[in-house]
C-alpha cells in the first residue's frame, strides 16, 4: 500500500498533502523532530524522533519501501529514498528521480560552497500561491502513476 513521508519540520505543503491524502484513502507519517501543533485524522500519524542532524531522515529510510513518497527539500534524504525504491518530490513540485538527483547533489554542494564564500546570500524566497499549486499537480500526478504501476 502506498504511504506517504512527509519530512516534516519545514514543509509548508502538509495541508494540501492531508487533503489529497484523505481523498485517496492514504496514510500519511509526519516525521520531525520538534513537537507538531497539527490536528490531524486517522490517517495521519505524528513521529517525533530525537533531535539528532539526520534522525528524520533516518526514520523515513529505515521504513519507506518501494513505491512510497516522500515530501522533502532535503536532496540528500531524496537521494536516498531513491535508491529505497521510494518516489520523492519537493513541496515546490519538483520531482526527484534517477535522472536529475545527481545534477540536484552537485547544485546543493555549489550553492553550500557560494553560501560559505559569501558570494551568495542565504534566504528562502517566499512560498507562492503558484509553488502551492504546482506541487499539488505533481504530487497527485506522482499519486495517480503509482497507483498505476501496481496495478499492472
Amino acid at each position: 500500500m502506498l504511504i506517504i513521508y512527509i519530512d516534516a519540520d519545514a514543509c509548508p505543503v502538509k495541508e494540501e498533502i492531508f487533503r489529497v491524502a484523505m481523498r485517496h484513502d492514504l496514510q500519511v507519517y509526519l516525521v520531525s523532530n520538534s513537537s507538531l501543533n497539527i490536528t490531524v485524522d486517522k490517517n495521519v500519524h505524528k513521529i517525533l524522533v530525537s533531535s539528532d542532524l539526520d534522525a528524520a531522515d533516518d526514520w523515513i529510510c529505515e521504513h519507506i519501501t518501494i513505491g512510497d513518497i516522500v515530501i522533502t527539500t532535503d536532496i540528500l534524504l531524496a537521494d536516498r529514498c531513491l535508491k529505497n525504491g521510494a518516489c520523492a518530490i519537493s513541496p515546490t513540485g519538483k520531482v526527484f528521480n534517477n535522472d536529475n538527483i545527481g545534477a540536484a547533489k552537485v547544485m546543493r554542494e555549489l550553492r553550500a560552497y557560494l553560501r560559505q564564500t559569501g558570494l551568495a546570500e542565504s534566504y528562502n524566497t517566499a512560498f507562492s500561491k503558484q509553488k502551492r499549486s504546482h506541487f499539488l499537480q505533481a504530487f497527485e500526478e506522482m499519486i495517480q502513476s503509482i497507483k498505476r504501476s501496481f496495478l499492472k
